[in-house]
């Protein structure tokens, strides 16, 4: 594969990183702070902590994967109950960060709060490649990051699990429940994990919204973040000024089993790229005819080879599963760019020469090893959506089948579950201003997604961006209309015609890009 394919992916991986980030963590955030202290003098005077409220700031430094730059920021610890019945017990220090405005005028009172995705994201860590997209916003406004419960630096729930042969995956239900037993008996140690759901993520928000002093807040959420939003404006709707749903989930939905369907929906309008366009069709024939073929040919024999570490550029061998396929045709749907080299991938495999495919999907497996705090995601979910979980017999042929709500119910039979409001799955209906994006081939959370919420927000409305995935809100002139609502809480008054301008990915033909 070509250093262009190479770059081209890696930027299609970053502009895909909110909505799942596919990357190692981050440094900790209060690694600048650290490295700070280390170099000073022995007998420097301490620094002064900065108060917002009633909460006491330090100095930090928040990376990005993408850049070498760090973002200065300011860093603390916030202490709320783990169990709120029982204030006296075990406590969570929640690991904030706080980005000050930069510009001269004057402070707007309410700050913005980022909702970071997953569920099991680091709002901190995850943050920063988001800050360009923030940047006229923070001109006036506070922006806080708050790490979930169970994520980041907030007490973190992450199984380990066993070193398991990458080539003999056991994914069984009986396995699966085996080791979430496993990591429910180790995180236990730690944390009570009946206490690491939405409706008590959105208590700490608001413990930390009046220790700052903000009498409203503007929320962001991406994805999973966009639960967490809806359910605070649904509790909070005084302290609520503007809700952002990026890629939103509906709050009637369970997640136990949308991701099937939803991923063969989104590679039909992906796939159709290719089959439209004559110079595809004619080098790579059928696209979604073609994964058919290669994942029964996997499944029934599970294929060695040999290939090039993306990483390290070392040779390597590994056996090649059609589960293993699977999850990267859905990892790269979230984003579009990298989604165009599917179809030229998939060719090249079944004419034998499957090395680039393995190459990628041992890279994709290797970072996304710990980009999710695995224990808080499954309190989350197995709280919340538990009774999704079951097998469809319509999804039996999609890409996925139904090995995700079997794997999840199994896992969740071990998992102690909290407690769910008896309107949790209600829908959000709320005169709180409020933009709602989708993009249009999201494999994840689709358009009717959007159309669904807006429904019961007269003060809302949707975008739906051209031939976009997962995580939309950098896209083309939408940080210019996010500045803009955020500035004026009016979606119903922004110009969006500048979103006319996005176009489609054309998919690769070759390693080295599209036809001319």
């Amino acid at each position: 594969m070509s250093r262009k394919t190479r770059t081209i992916l890696a930027l299609a991986i970053a502009a895909a990183f909110l909505g799942y980030r596919f990357l190692k963590p981050k440094p900790d955030a209060d690694a600048g702070e650290t490295a700070a202290n280390a170099a000073a003098p022995l007998h420097a005077e301490p620094v002064k902590p900065r108060m917002l409220g009633r909460i006491a700031f330090k100095p930090c430094s928040l990376r990005s994967a993408f850049s070498k730059d760090s973002l200065e920021a300011q860093c603390a610890r916030f202490e709320v109950p783990e169990d709120r019945r029982r204030p006296a017990g075990r406590k969570i220090a929640l690991n904030m960060a706080w980005l000050p405005p930069s510009g001269d005028g004057e402070t707007a009172p309410d700050p913005v709060f980022f909702l970071a995705g997953g569920p099991g994201q680091s709002a901190v860590d995850t943050y920063p490649s988001l800050d360009p997209v923030f940047e006229e916003v923070r001109k006036q406004r506070d922006v806080i990051l708050v790490d979930q419960r169970g994520t980041g630096k907030s007490n973190l729930l992450s199984c380990d699990g066993d070193a398991a042969d990458a080539d003999k995956p056991d994914i069984s239900p009986e396995a699966m429940q085996a080791g979430a037993a496993k990591c429910v008996e180790a995180l236990s140690k730690k944390a009570d994990l009946r206490h690491y759901t939405t409706t008590d993520a959105i208590a700490d928000l608001d413990e930390v919204r009046k220790a700052i002093g903000a009498a409203q807040v503007n929320l962001v959420g991406v994805s999973y973040g966009t639960r967490v939003a809806q359910q605070y404006a649904m509790r909070h709707p005084q302290a609520t000024r503007s809700i952002v749903l990026d890629s939103v989930v509906p709050n009637t939905l369970q997640l136990g089993n949308i991701f099937a369907r939803n991923l063969d929906d989104a590679l039909a309008l992906q796939f159709a790229l290719c089959s439209k366009a004559p110079a595809c069709k004619g080098k790579l024939g059928d696209p979604r005819a073609e994964l058919d073929q290669l994942l029964a040919k996997l499944r029934a024999a599970p294929v060695a080879v040999k290939y090039r570490d993306a990483t390290t550029g070392e040779a390597a061998e590994g056996v090649l599963h059609a589960e293993t396929v699977a999850g990267l045709v859905r990892m790269y749907a979230y984003m579009p760019l990298a989604g165009a080299l599917l179809p030229k991938l998939i060719h090249e495999a079944n004419a034998g020469r499957y090395d680039n495919l393995m190459a990628l999907t041992r890279m994709l497996t290797g970072e996304m090893k710990d980009a999710m705090a695995m224990g808080m995601q499954m309190s989350v979910v197995c709280s919340e959506d538990g009774e999704s979980m079951v097998v469809r017999a319509e999804d039996a042929d999609t890409v996925l089948g139904n090995q995700m709500p079997v794997g999840m119910a199994a896992m969740c039979k071990a998992w102690p579950k909290g407690e769910v409001p008896a309107d949790f799955h209600k829908a959000l209906a709320t005169k709180v201003p409020a933009l709602v994006l989708e993009g249009e081939f999201d494999p994840v959370t689709p358009p009717r997604y959007g159309e669904e919420v807006v429904k019961t927000l007269p003060n809302g409305r949707l975008f739906v961006l051209r031939g976009q995935g997962h995580n939309v809100i950098g896209a083309g002139c939408m940080p210019k209309l996010f500045t803009q609502f955020i500035e004026k809480a009016d979606a119903k008054a922004l110009d969006g015609k500048c979103l006319d301008t996005l176009n489609y990915a054309a998919p690769f033909t070759s390693f080295n890009g599209s036809e001319p």
